[in-house]
């Protein structure tokens, strides 16, 4: 069981890790951090519960359904919900860049403890491709989020946009993750592409939320 634990928890928290440690203005209170990280692993539950009866009612009968509303829709949302309703507002949001930390840390909750469900059920020889797929696919959606309320959080203009952004980006992206997934015969020739574009987008919009925080703190002095 440690060794489970071990390999479900590794992966999260060394991707937190290198999204926190660019953090290079007033870095995080861990307290805050942790409080997203298990907002975040507390979802689980419920969406496991919504995702159960959508299947067992007959309610989504094709791929499609199953990745854009069964997953896409409903985790995302979640995920967009408790940064919009804990974290938005909180006083520690104080500069653009903190968007990618809170929301690396809630996606990461989520995908860690969903991650450590799986290797129960699956055995830790999963764990390698779980941190490569999953696991790190849910980072990105909280970066590409995180960014667009940081976004949003401290511009003047369209704050609405980028607060609708910040959902529907991560879900389509999210969608369209599943969708190869359940779809495609030889799915690692469409996700290999996929997954390099992501970790290219996701970071690009990291780099762009360190460029707002280095305007934000300039224009603080």
């Amino acid at each position: 069981m440690l060794v489970i634990l071990a390999a479900g928890f590794a992966p999260g928290l060394a991707l937190l890790s290198f999204f926190y440690l660019k953090d290079y203005y007033g870095t995080e209170p861990l307290s805050v951090v942790s409080k997203a990280f298990i907002f975040g692993a507390v979802l689980v539950l419920p969406i496991m519960f919504l995702e159960y009866i959508l299947k067992a009612e007959n309610i989504i009968m094709n791929h499609f359904g199953t990745a854009f509303l069964s997953a896409g829709l409903i985790e995302e949302f979640f995920k967009w919900f408790i940064l919009f309703y804990v974290i938005y507002n909180h006083v520690e949001f104080d500069e653009p860049y903190d968007g990618i930390v809170y929301g690396a840390a809630v996606s990461l909750g989520f995908a860690t403890l969903e991650n450590i469900f799986y290797l129960i059920g699956n055995g830790v020889d999963q764990a390698i491709g779980r941190a490569l797929l999953p696991v790190s696919s849910h980072a990105l959606f909280g970066v590409i989020m995180g960014y667009y309320f940081g976004k949003g959080k401290f511009t003047d203009k369209n704050k609405h946009k980028y607060i609708f952004l910040a959902f529907a980006v991560p879900y389509l992206l999210h969608g369209t993750y599943d969708f190869i997934l359940l779809t495609q015969e030889y799915w690692g020739y469409w996700m290999l592409p996929f997954m390099a574009f992501l970790w290219w987008y996701g970071l690009k919009k990291a780099k762009m939320a360190r460029v707002l925080s280095d305007i934000h703190a300039s224009q603080m002095l």
